[in-house]
Order: C-alpha cells, then structure tokens, then sequence
C-alpha cells in the first residue's frame, strides 16, 4: 500500500515536476538511505543528468510561451517517468504490483501534466511574466513537499496530492474559454509568418 501511495505521489509530482522528483527521491537516498526508495535513483550519474535537466525546467518554466512549448516537449517525459519511478517503487513485488504502479504513477503524471499544460496556456492570455514566475516557483514547493512528505508518510501526502489534482482539473474546466485563449496566442506565436518591413522593395 505505501509504495501505491507514493507511485500515486510521485506520479503527481511527476507531471509538473518530473526532474525535480528524481532530484529529491535521490537525494534523500543518499543522505538517509530510505529502503522504500529505489537505490537507482541515488545514483551519481541520474542526480547530475536530473540535476541538469531541472536547471534548464527551472529558467524554461518562468518565461511565458516558452514555458507552454516546453510542456508540449515533456508530454511524452513526465507521464514517462511517473510510471518508471512508480515501478521502480514496487521494487522486488510481483509483477501484477509493478504493472499497476506504473500504470497509477503515469496515468497520475499524465492527469497533472494535463493540468499545468492548461493552467499556463490560460496564464500566458496575460502578458506580463510575474505570474509565470510566481506560479512555478509555487509548483515547485508543491513539488518538493508532497514527494518529501511521502516518504515519511505515502497516504497522506497521497491524499494531499489527489486534492490537488482535483482542484487543478476543476479550474481546468472553468477555464476552458481562457485557455483555448491561450492555446490560440501559442499556436500564433510558434507559427507567426515573418512580414516584409513598411516600404520594402520586393524582389522579382
């Protein structure tokens, strides 16, 4: 049940955050050796390359529009590495018990990438960056407690993390119209034409 709880978690976490989930889980494997936590993930060389990927996430995620194409990059990333880290959890169980913590760890990832994806397109309606900033340095302490939180105690913070879900999929839904908004404005920007400046002479 705890390693369900902390796929549930971590799958969570995952699909804002996924870098900085590995970066924590093996963190703190190294510094207290937790036997719930996959030794995989304490390694040196997965800290530096999460490590690395986190510091580029960490400037991407705080610039509007880039933060939006940045997520439609890691669509395929997140849910992925929830479902890894959330068989990596079922550790030596059987095979049914890793199936369906990868399947509660990706499926859980896909769910708040879902979210974020669409909370930021409806952000990035304004332009101005202080929330974008703002928002992302809040998803990352949300990050770092929930996945911290369940190492310590998996069902709460599960609880914690399926609130948050649900909240995020409920303004999900009464933001639709603003970010279909959004989801126009990034499409215009990724595909703007470039224009002839005033009183250019074409070229025949």
């Amino acid at each position: 049940m705890d390693s369900l709880s902390m796929a549930f978690s971590s799958g969570w976490a995952s699909g804002i955050n996924s870098y900085l989930v590995v970066l924590v889980l093996g963190i703190a494997d190294r510094v207290s050796g937790f036997e719930q936590i996959p030794d995989v993930l304490g390694r040196w060389e997965v800290l530096g390359a999460a490590a690395f990927l986190y510091s580029m996430e960490f400037i991407a995620d705080k610039i509007p529009y880039i933060d939006s194409t940045w997520d439609a990059i890691s669509t395929a990333i997140r849910p992925t590495v929830g479902a890894v880290i959330g068989v990596l959890l079922a550790g030596d169980a059987n095979s049914l018990d890793q199936a369906v913590n990868g399947v509660v760890g990706g499926g859980t990832a896909l769910a708040s990438h879902t979210v974020k994806a669409g909370t930021r397109l409806a952000i990035n309606t304004s332009p101005e960056p202080v929330t974008n900033i703002g928002v992302s340095v809040l998803e990352d302490f949300a990050v770092l407690g929930v996945v911290w939180f369940a190492i310590e105690h998996p069902e709460i913070a599960a609880a914690i993390a399926g609130t948050l879900l649900a909240l995020g999929m409920i303004l999900l839904y009464f933001a639709a119209k603003v970010i279909r908004k959004g989801w126009r404005k990034w499409k215009g920007r990724e595909r703007r034409p470039r224009t002839p400046s005033v009183g250019a002479t074409p070229y025949h």
